[in-house]
């Protein structure tokens, strides 16, 4: 079980007494790189609404060109990158291409599976265990 004390919902409460997480930290792997030259790593993603897909896939750039609607899901979920003074699509379009993978599976995860754990393998031993791959604690670049 995810237990994340930053967490919070759509309105900044904490989650529910049920233990309904809506928002979910993460450190991306190589960190978004603004026009200062300042690195952007810690993030925050919430769960998407219906009205995220619906939007996002009315969007006449995703009817251009199907795979844009990553792009706009992303921009309207992640709300939160460093100190960037907000996440828009052009911010996402100019993330490195690893960390773009990162967000997209994290979506997937958190909308789909309903958690950010990824069942892992140690290559040395063959242990198997689960990993929290939203980032607790900063990884390396």
């Amino acid at each position: 079980m995810l237990t994340h004390p930053a967490a919070t919902d759509t309105e900044g409460a904490p989650p529910d007494s049920a233990g309904l997480m809506t928002r979910y930290p993460f450190v991306l792997p190589r960190g978004y790189v603004d026009e200062q030259g300042r690195v952007h790593r810690d993030g925050v993603m919430r769960l998407a609404t219906a009205r995220d897909e619906i939007t996002s896939q009315s969007d006449p750039r995703v009817r251009q060109n199907p795979a844009y609607l990553g792009v706009l899901l992303l921009a309207r979920t992640v709300t939160q990158l460093g100190s960037a003074p907000g996440v828009d699509a052009l911010l996402i379009e100019n993330l490195f291409a690893s960390d773009l993978a990162f967000l997209q599976d994290l979506y997937r995860r958190i909308n789909q599976d309903g958690h950010t754990e990824a069942d892992v393998t140690c290559p040395a031993c063959g242990h198997g265990f689960a990993v929290d791959i939203a980032g607790d604690a900063p990884g390396e670049s």
